[in-house]
């Protein structure tokens, strides 16, 4: 049996995946689930924990099996997970104290204003490169501590809190490890990115005591092994990361100024500042892009929290559309969005904005406006605010050559061409479009051996199909100026 594949799991935010590599990065198979979101208020979105679990564990369980009865044996895990999506649970039972408040969620928008208010914003975004939001860690922890009354639990040590990676690895150990990586918890408000460590001063800001917090590794460290239970034998976790720094390891954009989009539940533009930790002036994020080989790499990034998941409203919701990949075809069949515009701002706004409050709103609307215009106006709404991350990045000095791009948004071709026509950039494509968890597969890949240096590794990218852009400016122009009227519009609509 061949014994040198590796076992990725992918934990999102609306589904969990498995899948196996092989030495060449090659997928031997996989499995996915998707899992029930919840919205029990407007702006609030939860996920059960057991179902998290349960998918996890089955998916994982399925392409450990499937890859067996192929002649492939799995040498090592590694894992990829929704960030700052936030869970609490007691350490002696290992149940959850509330539901995962998940990164999308708005309702700590008044403990943030409060800090803000208080001028905390700069000394947050100093230490931690993050800026006051909902979307971080910190506040949903302090959220859960209050309202399920377990402050006195936590401060005894008797709770763990712990992103979706650090739930999963602890599910996965039977309760052995509590571990995260770097850049996990440089998404919780509570890490200096600079000193790499929990940060005091930040755990006073937010009351959160430190006896909660798990350890922080590297994303190659060794987070343990796998109760034996789970696949028959003991199977060790060396490689984590949260999925966008993950997407940037599989898009092999490990040198300075590489770029990559990744088009899933939300979209996450990244680009590669090196060893240094550079500081937006136009409301991006500072972050960690990974750390391995004893080396930590930066990253600056543009967080839009509605790209695929405002595909799947039309689908779950409106009913308009029965696959997110008949929105293709639908698109395509319009010469132009008839000044139809969608803001999907179902949980606030992202960057450049970072506004909790604004709410969606769809702006051009006619009699003649139908199902076709929709549709379109959602495809364009995730272009249009990718075209702002990488505005507020050439603000900030940088202006790339061209984007890689990923995520299951980019199987759709009309999509992808009009990126490139309202970004001005040559789009790549590559041929290995599952970047999350080939990430996550690298890490743990090249810490056994697997797998070889960076640059050796950067020879398994290839491109699938370049995009380049052919659009008019005039026409540009005009729909990109729609588009900002529609914004200013949504955003002026609640103050």
């Amino acid at each position: 049996m061949n014994e040198s594949c590796i076992l990725a799991i992918d934990q999102g935010t609306t589904s969990s995946r498995a899948v196996v590599f092989d030495a060449r990065a090659n997928i031997i198979c996989a499995a996915q689930q998707e899992f029930p979101q919840i919205f029990p208020k407007n702006g609030w979105v939860e996920h059960d924990p057991e179902a998290i679990w349960s998918s996890v564990l089955e998916v994982s369980q399925q392409a450990f099996k499937e890859a067996e009865g192929l002649g492939y044996g799995i040498a090592a895990i590694g894992v990829t997970n929704q960030r700052e999506t936030t869970l609490i649970w007691d350490r002696d039972t290992g149940k959850p104290v509330y539901n995962a408040i998940v990164w999308q969620d708005r309702r700590t928008a008044d403990l943030c204003g409060r800090l803000r208010n208080e001028g905390l914003e700069e000394t947050i975004q100093k230490h931690t490169g993050l800026l006051l939001d909902p979307y971080f860690s910190a506040g949903k922890i302090a959220w859960i501590l209050d309202h399920t009354d377990t402050q006195d639990k936590a401060v005894t040590g008797k709770l763990a809190f712990g992103t979706v990676d650090s739930f999963v690895i602890w599910r996965l150990t039977c309760g052995a490890t509590h571990a995260t990586d770097v850049t996990n918890a440089s998404r919780t408000s509570l890490f200096n990115i600079h000193e790499l460590a929990w940060d005091p001063e930040l755990l006073r800001i937010f009351d959160i005591p430190k006896e909660v917090l798990p350890d922080v590794l590297p994303c190659d460290g060794d987070f343990g092994v796998t109760d034996a239970g789970i696949f028959g034998k003991s199977i060790p976790v060396f490689g984590v990361a949260g999925d966008q720094q993950a997407a940037t390891i599989g898009q092999c954009c490990f040198s300075e100024g590489d770029i990559k989009s990744t088009f899933g539940t939300g979209c996450f533009v990244m680009l590669n500042t090196g060893s240094s930790a550079v500081a937006s002036k136009n409301r991006l994020l500072t972050t960690i892009a990974y750390q391995f080989d004893n080396e930590t790499r930066y990253a600056l990034e543009g967080s839009i929290f509605a790209a695929g998941s405002a595909v799947q409203w039309l689908r779950d919701e409106l009913q308009i559309i029965d696959n997110a990949s008949d929105t293709e075809k639908i698109a395509a069949s319009l010469d132009d969005n008839a000044g139809v515009y969608l803001v999907p701002a179902f949980t606030g706004m992202g960057a450049p904005y970072w506004d909790p409050d604004a709410r969606a709103a769809l702006i051009g609307i006619t009699r003649a406006t139908g199902r076709a215009e929709l549709v379109r106006a959602t495809l364009e709404a995730v272009v249009y605010q990718t075209y702002d991350l990488l505005q507020a990045m050439e603000n900030d000095g940088v202006m790339p050559a061209a984007l890689r791009i990923d995520g299951g948004m980019v199987t759709n071709n009309w999509f992808v061409g009009f990126l490139a026509d309202i970004l001005q950039l040559s789009v790549d494509r590559p041929k290995i479009a599952e970047t999350t968890v080939l990430g996550a597969a690298y890490l743990a890949g090249q810490k056994i051996g697997v797998y070889g240096n960076p640059l050796e590794f950067s020879g398994v990218w290839q491109r699938d199909a370049r995009f380049e852009p052919s659009l008019d400016s005039e026409t540009r122009e005009r729909w990109l100026a729609g588009w900002r009227s529609a914004v200013r519009r949504v955003l002026s609509a609640h103050d």
